[in-house]
């Protein structure tokens, strides 16, 4: 017998793993690797897999089973995962075979009727638990610094009943043991219902832990997420925001290839879940009480909250803040933002998380700009256009490395006045940095780094300045458009501190045009306020997006094309050839808009569409990339989702 390692994503590997696994009544799971044991006539015995830190699909032949085969596939699958960096390594199993892996060295963590989760290795779990003990021991209450204080929170919570809670939920006991509840919630991003469970949870406490849902599947990232959180319930002096746990189960990390019945798999998921909080984490901390929203529309939370209910001893639901007769829910917000609805998201969350709403925004302007395909010698998803360093995922690979200084950028604007051009300059250098060091030095997004940022920081303290005062300001603005002027203004005021560049294309461009005052760089631009595209540009998108309209960006694309002189189609080839470009995008752009019926219009859009591919060519072959369109693209995009 010997050990082979088959590769799960090679088509005839994946085949030869999923008829194993069926032949011992298993279904194929998302591996990385997986290893076979094999006969002396090669035929598989025995195999196993690995996804991360977790061992997934193990199997022995009827048989086979009594050889120890399992403890060497076992010890190998181990040993993989050390080399890979896992100190310790975890598996689901069916209840049945607990008792053959706690003979390999595993420890149970959660059980359900359904399935097991184990553990073995170094630290682990017993990490977690210590870690959270000390968190609970930092934040023991009644210390001398605050013991007036704490008495006073024990009168009002013996005194006073929490409102808007359900009838049914518990109140506080009066107690010499302090009360500790926990509430664990994703935040996907922060909401001003997010806050308020929160609050009316600490009503009813000594102190109150939240915890964030470490998994990283939401828009939002888990260190933004926690971030939003810390920052919107700093004003609570008994909640303490802790790391979320490495041991969440969800959907998204428990495997059901074991499960007789797919239908199991939610109830399974959510039982490991709760089993693991009842045995790990609500002991490390203390705690005896959790709290969730009430939830009226979404099923599986619904059962979650059922389930919790059936597991746990004191779980008090709250319910859920509502506005304009809907739950304050993420999902609202997260719909706001695709429809660039400013106004609505304002009403859903507090001032902090703001920030990294518009953090957001600009990270999805410049995709969507990314994503418009065809674009004339311009990276997009069907070819590279006019660039040979550049390519699509080289471009994504840049935006993702660009977010989190959009994130540091915008809470730099979320100030009561402008911060300094050295400060808003120096977080630049340092994006500028890490972009050019994720795509080994091509310079991908440079000049839509400077524009996009000095915009983000612009909304930012638009933001600021709204939540400061929100009644007066919005009363005193006309709606959008002053909004517009506003934050106008204050790119032209951050724009005028930075000095005059050199080195850019743009500053390249103005020398190839011999002095010419009619070029201006992208620094010119911006000291101007962008005014073509708050007067021409924006107009324009938010006209064609107002009627649905499918090729809203490449006809934006091509309006802006009309209008800019493109430093970077200067640079690469000369004057001529960028007027040339604009007269082009002029005439394609009419060609556009001159569809009357409807069969009309689709048989013309398809025309156009091939009129693009034909400029991608063209333009390909001539080196001729309209960057600076591109990047007013984005800026276009980012601006019109914050304009309300």
């Amino acid at each position: 017998m010997e050990i082979q390692t088959l590769n799960p994503i090679t088509p005839r590997q994946r085949q030869r793993i999923e008829a194993f696994l069926k032949r011992n009544g298993l279904r194929f799971d998302d591996m990385h690797y997986y290893a076979a044991i094999t006969d002396d006539d090669g035929e598989m015995i025995a195999g196993g897999g690995l996804k991360g830190n977790v061992i997934k699909c193990v199997a022995v032949d009827d048989a086979h089973k009594g050889e120890a085969i399992a403890n060497t596939l076992i010890s190998h699958l181990i040993a993989h995962a050390n080399e890979e960096g896992h100190s310790n390594v975890m598996l689901f199993t069916k209840p049945k075979n607990r008792q053959l892996f706690e003979s390999l060295s595993f420890r149970l963590l959660a059980e359900a009727p359904e399935a097991v989760l184990m553990e073995t290795g170094i630290g682990g779990i017993n990490n977690m638990v210590e870690q959270l003990k000390k968190i609970k021991k930092e934040g023991e209450v009644c210390k001398e610094n605050n013991q007036e204080c704490k008495k006073e929170e024990k009168t009002n919570l013996n005194t006073s009943t929490p409102q808007h809670l359900n009838p049914s939920t518990p109140q506080p006991l009066t107690t010499t043991t302090p009360l500790r509840g926990v509430v664990v919630m994703n935040c996907n991003p922060f909401t001003l219902g997010h806050r308020y469970l929160i609050e009316q949870a600490a009503k009813q406490v000594e102190r109150l832990f939240v915890m964030v849902v470490r998994e990283d599947c939401s828009l939002f990232a888990y260190a933004e997420r926690k971030a939003m959180v810390e920052q919107g319930v700093a004003h609570l002096k008994n909640v303490t925001v802790i790391d979320g746990s490495e041991y969440a189960i969800s959907q998204a990390t428990f495997p059901t290839y074991f499960l007789k019945r797919l239908d199991d798999a939610a109830d399974t998921q959510m039982l490991l879940d709760l089993d693991l909080f009842r045995r790990h984490i609500a002991p490390a901390l203390g705690a005896t009480v959790r709290f969730v929203g009430t939830e009226p529309t979404d099923r599986l939370t619904r059962r979650y909250n059922q389930l919790m209910h059936e597991v746990l001893a004191d779980v008090r639901e709250i319910v859920r803040l509502e506005k304009e007769d809907n739950a304050v829910s993420a999902s609202r917000v997260r719909k706001a933002m695709e429809q660039g609805d400013m106004s609505t998201i304002r009403q859903l969350v507090p001032p902090t998380t703001l920030p990294y709403i518009i953090a957001h925004l600009a990270t999805q302007a410049l995709q969507a700009e990314l994503d418009t395909t065809p674009k004339p010698g311009l990276v997009d998803k069907d070819n590279n256009g006019a660039h040979r360093d550049m390519d699509y995922a080289l471009m994504q690979r840049s935006i993702d490395t660009l977010h989190p200084y959009f994130v540091k950028l915008a809470l730099l604007g979320c100030a009561d006045t402008l911060p300094m051009h050295t400060t808003i300059r120096d977080i630049g250098i340092e994006a500028e940095k890490a972009m050019l060091s994720a795509t080994n030095g091509v310079n991908t997004h440079k000049g839509a780094l400077f524009s996009m940022g000095l915009a983000v920081v612009a909304a930012a303290h638009e933001e600021r300045k709204i939540a400061a005062n929100e009644e007066q300001i919005l009363k005193e603005r006309n709606g959008g458009e002053d909004v517009l002027v506003s934050l106008q203004t204050t790119i032209k005021a951050l724009a005028a501190s930075f000095p005059d560049t050199s080195g850019t294309h743009g500053s390249k461009a103005k020398l190839l045009s011999k002095g010419t005052t009619a070029i201006k760089g992208a620094l010119d631009n911006a000291r101007e306020g962008y005014e073509m595209l708050f007067a021409e540009w924006l107009p324009f998108y938010i006209e064609r997006r107002k009627e649905r309209d499918a090729h809203t960006l490449h006809k934006t694309l091509l309006r802006i094309m009309c209008d800019l002189d493109d430093t970077n189609v200067i640079y690469r080839t000369n004057l001529a050839t960028a007027e040339e470009v604009k007269q082009e995008a002029r005439a394609l752009l009419d060609s556009f808009s001159k569809a009357h019926t409807a069969e009309d219009k689709e048989k013309r859009i398809a025309a156009e569409l091939l009129a693009l591919k034909d400029m991608d060519k063209r333009y390909t072959a001539r080196n001729i990339s309209p960057g600076g369109a591109a990047d007013m693209l984005s800026l276009t995009i980012f601006i019109g989702s914050i304009q309300t």
